[in-house]
């Protein structure tokens, strides 16, 4: 599975083969069924996964009743409610499968035992959580610092098979935006092409 051997490196930089190796035998094959949750808010998540196939949405129910789509997780993303799996509190967000859905994963107490096994992993798990609060900076910059119309370029440009999978209305509340505005802005970039 040199696939995942990549992307660990990809995530947590360079290791050699016999630390690969020892990774790799923590994380075992899942399936989820469309729909299926992955999690629920005000649990807490007992496993992180690495997305083989398919989509997850990562959302919340704001005050109001409204839900709020915060990330939608695709092939070769990590999947997790960061609060929950590693500070072991109450999860904010649900992850519900919204295809059929192929993981890699590792639960909580084998996490745990790849911990004692393999005491590299502290920094290697530091390293990912940094990237993980780096990935949030970014998408707070971006909401504070662009148009509606310059995010959704932007997301456009990163994600443009997600825009034929998926409801708008999912990629409209990622971006921080009504469906009326993202309607508006995706009106526009049709009759501007």
């Amino acid at each position: 599975m040199n696939d995942f051997k990549e992307l660990i490196q990809q995530y947590f930089g360079p290791l050699g083969s016999q630390e690969l190796s020892v990774i790799q035998s923590y994380f075992k094959e899942e399936k989820l069924c469309k729909n299926e949750i992955f999690t629920n808010s005000g649990q807490i998540c007992n496993r992180l996964s690495i997305v083989k196939s398919g989509i997850l949405r990562v959302f919340a129910l704001s005050e109001n009743g409204r839900e709020i789509t915060q990330w939608l997780s695709t092939k070769d993303f990590f999947v997790t409610e960061l609060m929950g799996f590693f500070f072991n509190q109450p999860n904010r967000w649900t992850i519900q499968a919204f295809t059929e859905v192929e993981l890699l994963t590792i639960s909580k107490t084998d996490y745990v035992k790849l911990c004692q096994e393999f005491p590299k992993w502290f920094e290697i798990e530091k390293q990912f959580i940094i990237k993980c609060f780096a990935m949030m900076e970014d998408r707070i910059f971006s909401h504070l610092s662009m148009t509606a119309e310059e995010r959704y370029n932007q997301y456009f440009e990163q994600n443009r098979e997600l825009f034929h999978q998926v409801p708008l209305q999912y990629i409209a509340s990622v971006l921080g935006m009504t469906p009326e505005t993202f309607s508006r802005i995706r009106k526009r970039q049709a009759e501007n092409s």
